[in-house]
């Protein structure tokens, strides 16, 4: 993400979005009653001649703005549109009050206009800033002859396979075995190879596979084995891949990682409330009434709930009062727990009745 325009006074921040984590960060930074203006395309109908063409009309791109009404991030398409009420446009094409759609693309500019930038907004542009210049992280679980990966992205986990081999057991008698052994480890590093940017690579499991695989990358490639780490786990799959996140193991090699960060501050919450400690606070009401009494250090927040309940003034109150603000996204585990809490839940400083 890179900040290409920041006007403060008449509230504008013009961004260009580089990666799908990008689109993620923006789909909860721009909010319903903003107006965002960028480069789109739209089916106009020509009407030059004597009669309206009767087909469909033409595509034509121009800059449009529009007051924002509603917004979708669809992981899978990895697609962000905006749909409001066009505010900006060329009158000969578009009649402005109308309704449109605007797809934000990769590395095209938008325009976010707000009445006032919260100070939770800036920060959680700063961190996509930041975080784009970082490089990602895959969890490699293995056993027997499946793999797993787990890119952890900013948005929450992205899986790919499982990469399956062709190795019989060890009983049976079979001359190509360490043959099949060898091209499955290869099938295994050619997919991990395909992402660019990895620095760190987390090779777990249970029993001897994973480091027979160790083994392996550090005889067979050198560069990439540097980048490695074992890590022990009761399972292979996506269970193994949760477990890893769950040690903490991310959080040791990036500690700043958001989506490690953000599954340890949930559970950090969930081992205090199995405590029955009474400076916890969870539910929108009784949350909220913490945050009134200035008792709250630690919010944590679902990122759906922030634009929803307009939570922006009442993060910025928390962070005033020196206490710490965690936006957690709806993607992964640890945000789907806080959800069952009421989307929203604090550790306080003191108890409160």
């Amino acid at each position: 993400m890179k900040i290409i325009k920041q006007d403060t006074k008449d509230g504008i921040i013009e961004v260009i979005p580089e990666t799908l984590d990008d689109l993620w960060h923006l789909s909860h930074i721009v909010e319903v009653g903003d107006n965002a203006s960028s480069m789109t395309t739209r089916r106009v109908q020509d009407t030059t001649g004597d009669k309206l063409r009767s087909d469909r009309g033409v595509k034509k791109t121009f800059y449009l703005g529009l007051d924002v009404e509603n917004i979708s991030f669809h992981l899978f398409t990895g697609k962000l549109r905006l749909t409001g009420v066009i505010s900006r446009g060329p009158e000969d094409l578009i009649p402005l009050g109308s309704h449109h759609t605007l797809e934000v693309k990769l590395n095209v500019p938008l325009s976010i206009k707000k009445e006032k930038w919260p100070k939770w907004a800036i920060k959680r542009l700063n961190q996509a800033i930041k975080a784009s210049k970082k490089l990602s992280v895959i969890i490699v679980a293995i056993e027997d002859d499946i793999a797993t990966l787990g890119l952890i992205r900013q948005f929450g986990l992205e899986y790919y396979g499982p990469i399956k081999g062709n190795i019989s057991g060890k009983r049976l008698i079979d001359k190509n075995r360490q043959k099949n052994i060898i091209q499955f480890y290869e099938k295994v590093i050619e997919s991990i190879i395909k992402f660019d940017g990895i620095q760190n690579i987390i090779v777990a499991g249970p029993g001897f596979v994973k480091n027979d695989f160790y083994d392996y990358i550090k005889n067979k490639h050198k560069n990439l084995a540097k980048k490695v780490i074992i890590e022990n786990t009761g399972s292979g799959g996506r269970v193994g891949i949760h477990e890893v996140i769950k040690k903490g193991t991310v959080e040791k090699l990036t500690s700043e990682h958001r989506v490690a960060s953000e599954i340890l501050a949930v559970n950090q919450l969930l081992e205090e409330i199995g405590k029955n400690s009474s400076k916890i606070a969870y539910g929108l009401k009784e949350t909220k009434n913490a945050i009134s009494m200035g008792a709250v250090e630690r919010l944590l927040i679902l990122d759906n709930v922030v634009a929803s309940h307009n939570m922006g003034d009442a993060m910025d109150m928390v962070e005033n009062m020196k206490g710490e603000v965690i936006v957690i996204s709806s993607e992964h585990d640890g945000g789907k727990q806080l959800e069952s809490l009421g989307g929203m839940a604090a550790i306080l400083r003191y108890p409160i009745n």
